[in-house]
């Protein structure tokens, strides 16, 4: 068994962890975690959105320990689940996500108020789905920070009828530093091999969560996190911080 691979791929994913760090040292991240910390200080829920293998991202910001508890995780699911898609459509050729015309019935599902923030990942940014929730919750007065690749999504063309992408319907925008096709190794085979988007998008979701519970403690404010529900009063810690929020924020599977 070859292993040369390792330290080629522990390079790619590392020197990228490694200038998203220096990123957000020199205040690259800034925006969006006021963005959010204003939104959280006001008593706004963060609506974190993304599709395929992007929901990773809303999953480490959305539910986790650790994490803000206002915070709701929104999938494309969630249009069967709470709306009146049909099961067969999330398995469509094309896929939904690509679909233009599900964002409206989608958004329709989000418990989204005034004071709200959304932030979307999508590695393309180009997708008819999550141009349009976008577009959506610009329109619904909500800020927008989106995380994608800046690199792939320059080179490929929006599916979105606004001929918009994704970078450029957001607030603020962070490159999650994935390349073109997002797959980094080209020497084990004819095709490449190797993503990095879920792992720069989950270190990218942490540093923005991190961030914002160190602003809102610098403003004197207490950020309200979970506690892991499998340490002794977790479930009592993260019951009663939840129930200031209702069902604005869901904890679906």
């Amino acid at each position: 068994m070859p292993h040369g691979f390792v330290p080629e791929y522990e390079h790619e994913v590392v020197s990228r962890l490694r200038r998203l760090s220096a990123m957000a040292a020199d205040g690259g991240l800034d925006a969006a975690i006021r963005l959010v910390a204003d939104g959280v200080a006001a008593g706004g829920v963060v609506h974190a959105f993304g599709t395929g293998h992007s929901e990773a991202f809303a999953m480490e910001v959305a539910g986790r320990a650790g994490g803000l508890i206002p915070t709701n995780r929104v999938a494309l699911r969630d249009a069967v689940l709470l709306g009146d898609h049909a099961l067969d459509e999330l398995y469509g050729r094309p896929p939904l996500e690509r679909d233009p015309a599900i964002a409206e019935d989608l958004f329709a599902t989000i418990p989204s108020r005034e004071g709200d923030v959304f932030v979307i990942a999508s590695n393309s940014g180009v997708n008819g789905s999550v141009v349009g929730v976008a577009l959506l919750a610009k329109e619904h007065g909500h800020p927008v920070v989106a995380v994608t690749s800046l690199e792939h999504t320059a080179r490929v063309q929006p599916k979105h009828p606004s001929g918009k992408r994704l970078s450029e319907v957001a607030d603020v925008v962070v490159d999650n530093l994935a390349p073109y096709g997002d797959a980094t190794l080209t020497s084990v085979g004819d095709v490449a091999v190797g993503a990095v988007s879920s792992l720069t998008c989950a270190y990218i979701a942490q540093l923005l969560t991190v961030g914002t519970a160190a602003l809102l403690a610098e403003r004197g404010q207490e950020a309200p996190l979970y506690v892991s529900a499998n340490v002794p009063g977790g479930d009592d810690h993260n019951h009663a911080l939840e129930a200031r929020y209702g069902e604005r924020i869901r904890r679906g599977a």
